[in-house]
């Protein structure tokens, strides 16, 4: 009996450890006018304050907005509470839309991006000023870019499963341990991700009109694809830092990862130290280390803590441990009005169960390099025929098919004990559907919406179409979980936690800053 299977027994045993997931989705949108550009308007004040909203604040740009559920054990809660969240925003923004693709609607220049703007206190002013930095550092276009996170944890009935009962900082250790192998094998593996569901193998003209870029890009009217791309915002044109290449933070434990991360907090970049901080007494950044937070880390996937007040990422991490992990690779599903399928939930229950239940060997920075490499190849290419990957430095090359085939036979393992579990078929069928489209490319979402784009002759049309079909579908959704009064209610509640966190501030902004990165001088 392989280790996997065995653990995938224990478990099993256990069956109401699959009726327990945590799970909760951020998705991010941007508003736009009806011809199809980016809205120049404020973020309205009927959705309640963007600093103290618990379900609907704003990203990058006053236009980008982030829709965030509450933790949820049951996938149709997740929806339904999701499907609230679009309703009322919807309800709230008049003529404007909601952006149904990642890569970002027309934009006529940078200038047309408003900084998200979070009130006069310290706290909102900072994040403002972070912002600020992102558009010195990269421009403005690259953050504009919507994704969708998928936040995840096992119940403790599941580390009881595989570990018996163990002390609370044993099962600490453990649970961190756990998810750091976790993370590894979603290095090695997660690249199926973008193979189902990238949806972003073309782009607006507009998006790289002053950027150089080598890809070789072909065109369909005012749109630039790849042929077999699969999700252009996982490439070197979308989310990605180049100043962090030089960053070594490594996943073989919390202690290497929060090591790496608090040198990467620490290093001073010259390029960044050009832009200046404060020049003429107008901030520009909030300091011109690689990182001005831990936050400007982008990474497919990040260890997770419910932080204190007042308390940073790492020193969660650092003082209790991992609880959960952050999937940050989905691009923003254009065939669903909230952005998410129920299939794409399900499909991550499954993966992720299985890159804990499978061994995950510590991984130097040569396998590092090999991963990363794959997923390359993926975004860039992932539906090219007999395309080839490789896993671990000196490890088989196998086709794309072949190492996913290898994948789905234990996924297949661990549907049946979900579907066992839960009294019905749902994890069965996920893995059917998504099994086939391993040798029918043509199915996935980023060749189902290439063919849309040649269908309406460009992307900008793709985009206007269902983003107005999804206009109706989210207006007409009926309350499931929410209601209209709860909704305003808490507009109400977030407004007035905005004001009072103002009223409180008696340091200047110069003192909060200084206060802020104290730590950065131990």
């Amino acid at each position: 009996m392989t280790n996997f299977v065995a653990r995938l027994k224990r478990v099993a045993d256990q069956p109401e450890v699959f009726q327990q997931f945590s799970r909760g989705v951020e998705r991010e949108t941007l508003r736009y006018t009806p011809d199809g550009a980016i809205a120049q308007t404020p973020h309205p004040q009927s959705l309640g304050s963007p600093l103290t909203h618990r379900w609907i604040t704003t990203d990058f740009a006053e236009s980008l907005l982030e829709f965030i559920t509450p933790v949820s054990h049951k996938v149709d809660t997740l929806m339904a509470q999701l499907s609230d969240v679009h309703h009322f925003a919807q309800s709230k923004i008049a003529h404007e839309k909601l952006w149904p693709l990642s890569m970002p609607c027309y934009v006529g220049s940078e200038e047309d991006i408003q900084l998200a703007q979070y009130g006069s206190s310290n706290s909102g002013r900072m994040k403002t000023l972070y912002r600020t930095g992102l558009k010195q550092r990269y421009g403005s276009l690259m953050q504009i870019i919507s994704g969708v996170h998928f936040n995840f944890s096992f119940p403790e009935t599941f580390w009881d499963a595989l570990y018996g009962e163990q002390p609370e900082a044993q099962r600490q250790e453990t649970k961190s341990a756990a998810y750091f192998s976790v993370i590894r094998n979603y290095y090695r593996f997660g690249w199926l991700i973008p193979y189902f569901f990238g949806a972003s193998p073309a782009l607006c003209s507009s998006f790289v009109q002053d950027r150089k870029t080598d890809l070789p890009f072909e065109a369909i009217g005012q749109t630039l694809y790849l042929p077999y791309a699969t999700s252009l915002r996982l490439s070197d044109l979308g989310y990605t830092n180049h100043a962090q290449s030089v960053l070594k933070i490594g996943f073989n434990s919390i202690d290497q990862y929060l090591t790496g991360l608090n040198q990467a907090i620490r290093t001073p970049s010259e390029a960044f130290a050009k832009i200046g901080v404060k020049v003429d007494g107008e901030y520009r950044q909030l300091n011109s280390n690689i990182l001005q937070i831990e936050n400007e880390l982008y990474a497919p996937i990040r260890p997770k803590r419910v932080a204190q007040s007042g308390e940073k990422p790492s020193d969660a991490l650092a003082r209790a441990g991992v609880e959960y992990i952050e999937v940050r690779s989905l691009d923003v599903n254009p065939f669903s009005p909230i952005g998410i399928t129920e299939q794409q939930v399900r499909f991550l229950d499954l993966f992720l169960t299985w890159t804990a239940l499978s061994d995950s060997d510590p991984m130097d920075n040569c396998e590092l390099e090999c991963w990363r490499d794959n997923w390359r190849k993926v975004v860039l290419e992932g539906r090219k025929p007999g395309l080839e990957l490789q896993i671990g430095c000196h490890g088989e090359k196998l086709t794309l098919a072949e190492w996913a085939k290898r994948v789905f036979s234990d996924l297949t393992l661990i549907a049946e004990q979900m579907d066992k579990a839960n009294g019905d078929t749902a994890y069965q069928e996920v893995c059917q559907q998504l099994a086939d489209w391993i040798d029918h490319p043509e199915k996935t979402l980023s060749a189902q919406i290439l063919e849309q784009t040649r269908e309406l002759g460009g992307l900008g049309k793709v985009g206007r179409y269902l983003g107005e079909k999804y206009q109706e579908a989210n207006l007409q959704h009926v309350y499931q979980t929410y209601s209209s009064s709860i909704m305003e209610q808490e507009v109400s509640r977030s407004l007035a936690a905005q004001q009072a966190i103002e009223q409180q501030d008696t340091q200047s902004f110069d003192e909060f800053l200084q206060n802020y990165f104290r730590y950065l001088e131990e």
